[in-house]
């Protein structure tokens, strides 16, 4: 898979890089950013043109448009800031509240609850390797005036890396064909981690010179394998610090020949029309498919008794899922009123196995089911203010509904205050109700009730400071949780994970604060965040504190030809139980019997800018010999050692 998109990528790159049709006299942009000295002239000339009327022979940088499928649009951004060096990582996002695991390619624990999302819909599950899936939401549109590439490129822990290319064209000023694929290897520090996954865009949009006719379309090939090695036997050598056992690879694992890969294949077309020719407030149709296929395939040739008894030696678990979405609606549209749509939702699933399982407990091989929603959306946008209400609710015989309710209020680009209200009634994820395995205490056939979710969320950016508050309230929340099973001294202490329904209530809060401050070169960066959980047993676990800072200086050199940031960034959580990764699953379960956390993180970076070409220098952990080998991603999973990386991104706009 990883090789076929690779191929792909290389025979369309030379085909968007020519075909590119050109406006007369269009040359390079102007590109603003920390160097003053820009492609075809200096800072002051570029951001002066930025708000005027640009010239035929002129593309600025602002003509470079990202656009999601909310149609909220962005710009390509070049500077160097401490924001985007958040983002120069495997995820190409700000991990804040996600703490990684031991190899890049390999999951997060979720520090942050408040990054959870949901879906109305039954999902697939196997949640824990969906970190680097990206859903229909992740998936952004373009619109370049001239051929546009991004490469982004950093090494890994060892033996391997990170690659993210995109090239992007508009044949036309209609018609806009993208092609992107992410691709690493890394061998990682311990026994049996290698990680080796791809993901493969191919994205197009187009619309009518007027606007009637509007099309967004992707295709997604994703493939994530992971060797599963279930984390290290004895923590009491990885904390002792003895020199013997700072060689990762001493450390003795619970799995040498596990390896889990999942897979996943999307269609997905959002088109709209409007039946007027002049008049734009007339009625609009929007019809939105999406068809995916996943499968998750657990194999293990030499079982062992880490999670139990099995039928087999060798234990070869494949999941596999396939769905199919159909919307329809039919929408009006005012300047004034803004506009209001109805529609109808049509999704069919297929969760399923190749065989049947005959014992105390039947269990079945598939579970499929169709599922008819009507709704209404209503979206305003005028001005300052953009608000939408969203209601959905099921015709056929399942219990789901959802309301959403948004809105944000621009004063001025740097003043912005946002409201989002959603009230779910969730159908359960599919591998909570249905499970096989080699081992016999990972199946189950299940029946839960819907999940209920209540969310506010308030979020503020102003000049002064960012803050956000989040107030959630979970009912019949489901769970995996660890069951005590007996076992004998000499054996290896077997994880027996099933899942579960909690019949109380969970009351989540969090709130988030950020702020920069500067002095003159010198900056600090701060992020803080505190969250609490009111429940009656310990079932959504989380730290209390979370904590971001950074200091660092910036200067420019060589007649500023050359921008410069350097510093260092300090994490810190406090102790909680975290919840431990059950490999065999794909998720992460609740355990009590282990705390992380309490321990500092810190990074040395250096970062550098020449026009579009950004270099990031960072030593990593760099304190991990010295303030105590206490640091773990899981209970099972030690944190990463002090590592010195590389990354570049380099924009070409042609």
């Amino acid at each position: 898979m990883l090789k076929k998109h690779f191929i792909l990528l290389l025979f369309f790159l030379p085909i968007m890089m020519f075909s590119q049709i050109r406006e007369k006299g269009t040359v390079k942009p102007r590109l603003s950013g920390n160097s003053s000295s820009v492609q075809s002239g200096d800072k002051s000339t570029a951001s002066k043109q930025a708000g005027s009327k640009v010239s035929d022979s002129i593309a600025n940088v602002d003509m470079y448009k990202i656009i999601t499928i909310d149609r909220d649009t962005t710009y390509v951004d070049t500077t160097l800031t401490i924001q985007n060096d958040y983002k120069a990582n495997y995820l190409r996002k700000d991990n804040f509240g996600l703490l990684a695991f031991p190899n890049e390619g390999q999951t997060y624990n979720v520090l942050d609850y408040g990054l959870t999302e949901y879906n109305a819909f039954p999902d697939f599950g196997f949640k824990a390797k969906h970190a680097a899936y990206m859903e229909v939401n992740d998936i952004n549109y373009y619109h370049v005036p001239t051929p546009y590439t991004d490469l982004f490129y950093k090494s890994v822990l060892s033996q391997g890396q990170i690659l993210d290319a995109l090239a992007s064209v508009n044949t036309s000023d209609n018609l806009n064909f993208t092609v992107a694929y992410k691709g690493i290897r890394s061998i990682g520090k311990y026994i049996n981690s290698i990680s080796s996954s791809g993901n493969f865009r191919f994205i197009s949009s187009y619309n009518t010179s007027d606007k009637r006719y509007v099309l967004k379309v992707h295709f997604t090939g994703q493939d994530i394998s992971n060797q599963e090695n279930g984390g290290i036997t004895d923590v009491d050598f990885f904390e002792s610090g003895d020199p013997l056992y700072t060689d990762r690879e001493r450390l003795d694992v619970y799995n040498k020949d596990a390896t889990s890969l999942m897979k996943g294949n999307r269609f997905f077309v959002d088109h709209t029309f409007r039946l007027s020719k002049s008049n734009p407030n007339s009625l609009v149709f929007h019809h939105q498919f999406n068809y995916e296929n996943k499968s998750f395939l657990y194999t293990q040739p030499t079982a062992n008794q880490r999670f139990g008894d099995f039928y087999t030696s060798s234990i070869n678990n494949k999941t596999r899922y396939n769905r199919l979405y159909n919307m329809l609606g039919a929408a009006y549209s005012n300047e004034d009123i803004g506009m209001i749509e109805f529609y109808l939702e049509d999704y069919t699933y297929n969760y399923f196995y190749k065989r049947i399982i005959f014992g105390d407990n039947f269990i079945p091989n598939a579970i499929n089911d169709r599922i008819n929603t009507y709704g209404a959306r209503y979206t305003y946008h005028k001005d300052k203010l953009k608000g939408s209400v969203l209601f959905s609710n099921s015709i056929t015989n399942q219990s789901l509904a959802n309301i959403q309710a948004s809105a944000r209020y621009t004063f001025d680009e740097q003043n912005v205050l946002s409201f989002r209200y959603q009230n779910m009634n969730k159908l359960p994820d599919l591998n909570y109700r249905l499970y096989q395995s080699g081992y016999i205490n990972y199946n189950w056939f299940n029946e839960f009730k819907n999940e209920k979710i209540n969310s506010f969320e308030f979020e503020a950016k102003t000049k002064w400071l960012d803050a956000s508050m989040q107030y959630t309230v979970l009912n019949d929340h489901l769970y995996f949780e660890r069951n005590e099973v007996a076992f004998d001294e000499d054996e290896i202490e077997p994880v027996i994970v099933s899942p579960a329904q909690y019949d109380g209530t969970i009351n989540y809060l969090s709130i988030k604060a950020a702020k920069e401050f500067k002095f003159g070169k010198f900056g600090l960066d701060n992020t803080v965040l505190y969250q609490n959980v009111t429940q009656s047993d310990k079932i959504l676990n989380v730290p209390d504190f979370i904590t971001r800072n950074t200091f660092y200086f910036s200067d420019h050199f060589f007649k500023k030809a050359l921008f410069i940031q350097t510093g260092v960034t300090f994490q810190y959580f406090t102790k909680y139980y975290a919840n431990d990764y059950n490999p065999l699953l794909g998720e992460f379960y609740v355990q009590d019997k282990k705390k992380i956390g309490d321990f500092p993180l810190m990074d040395f970076f250096l970062n550098a800018k020449i026009k579009t070409f950004r270099v990031f220098l960072k030593y990593e952990h760099f304190n991990s010999s010295f303030s105590g080998y206490n640091y773990f991603s899981a209970p099972s999973y030690p944190y990463r050692d002090a590592v010195i990386r590389f990354g570049v991104i380099w924009d070409f706009f042609s």
